[in-house]
This record gives C-alpha cells, sequence and structure tokens, in this order.
C-alpha cells in the first residue's frame, strides 16, 4: 500500500472503468458489491474535477472477421455468436455505471485499453498523466493495461476493490505480487483521500 501522505491531483488523473460492460458483470458472484465500489470511485473522481474513461469491448461484423483462428482469447469470442458484437446489449456499459457528458469513451477490439483505441492520445489532450484503473479480469484488462501505461510513463494506481477476476487466486497473486512492481495497489477509501 502507498504512504497515507501520498496524494493525487485529480486534475491530472483519470479513473479507467474497464469492461464493466452488462455480458461481463453479469458473470460475477458478487457483481453488485464491485459495481457500488466502482460508483464510490467514479463520485469521488468527479467531486473533485477529475477524469472518468470508460472501456467497452466490441466487435462489428468486419473486426469479427478479421480474428484468426490461432487467437485462443478472441477466437472464443467470435464463435459465441456474436455476443459481443458492438451494438449487442451485452457490451453496453452498466447502467449504475453510466458515463456522463464530458467522460472518455472508448471500444477495444483487444484486451488492453490502448493497443486498439485512441484512448493514450483522449488523455494526453487532457493533460492526465495519472491513472487510476478498475476492471473485470483483473487477469484480462487490469493487467494488460498496466503493462502498456507503464511504458507509457502513466503513474498507475490500481483500485484493488473495484476489480475482479473469475480466480480469486490469480486476482490475489496479481494485486499483492504482480501489480505493485509497476502500480500502487490502494482501496476505493484510500482513493478518496488521496485525491486532492
Amino acid at each position: 500500500m502507498p504512504e497515507a501522505t501520498q496524494r493525487i491531483d485529480a486534475k491530472r488523473a483519470a479513473l479507467l472503468v474497464m469492461d464493466f460492460q452488462a455480458g461481463i458483470v453479469g458473470m460475477l458472484e458478487n457483481a453488485n458489491t464491485l459495481v457500488e465500489r466502482a460508483a464510490l470511485a467514479i463520485r469521488s473522481m468527479r467531486e473533485r474535477g477529475g477524469h472518468v474513461g470508460y472501456v467497452r469491448v466490441g466487435f462489428t461484423e468486419s473486426e469479427y472477421a478479421a480474428i484468426p483462428e490461432h487467437n485462443k482469447g478472441f477466437s472464443t469470442a467470435k464463435s459465441a455468436g456474436r455476443a459481443f458484437h458492438a451494438d449487442a446489449p451485452a457490451t453496453a456499459i452498466d447502467e449504475r455505471l453510466a458515463p456522463q457528458p464530458g467522460d472518455i469513451v472508448v471500444r477495444k477490439t483487444r484486451v488492453g485499453a490502448f493497443s486498439t483505441t485512441d484512448l493514450a492520445e483522449q488523455l494526453r489532450s487532457r493533460g492526465v498523466d495519472t491513472l487510476i484503473l478498475s476492471g473485470i479480469s483483473t487477469s484480462g484488462v487490469v493487467l494488460s493495461t498496466i503493462r502498456d501505461a507503464a511504458d507509457r510513463d502513466f503513474r498507475l494506481f490500481v483500485l484493488a476493490d473495484a476489480c475482479a477476476d473469475p480466480s480469486p487466486d490469480v486476482h490475489a497473486l496479481l494485486l499483492e505480487q504482480v501489480m505493485p512492481r509497476q502500480a500502487d495497489v490502494i482501496s476505493s477509501g484510500d482513493l478518496q483521500r488521496m485525491l486532492v
């Protein structure tokens, strides 16, 4: 955990709410608690003038067609009956966390938040140098985004209680041993205290 005196300048920070989509949130056992913690983080950022960005996954027909069969993760999505079509209800951001005017919203076609979006450009144009990450899953979008964001020199925080993974053991391992190498792991309560 970071030192209690560490501060985050909200105006130079963005909370990324990643893959909180109807079709993904609905697969979690404790979805309501997770959504409540993400909502708390969103409120904290808005109250202090910070930025909120939403990342969702969804494919057009041509993007589905471009997925190679050897891509283990996405070839499964391709054969799942178009459940993650860009316009499908399952790809909509959970209505309890709905974006507001002025928020960043990007649609991706791979695991991480950056590689298939203009997210980095949107963040830099707003003067953002600090990212606070929340997402489903810890071993998917959160891990991929941390790696890429660290290479892009963002200051990084992960909201441990606003992330989830299908495997509790993997979730714990990543938050306790892997992610602290590139990010500070905090809670949504910590975020409220750290934002200035």
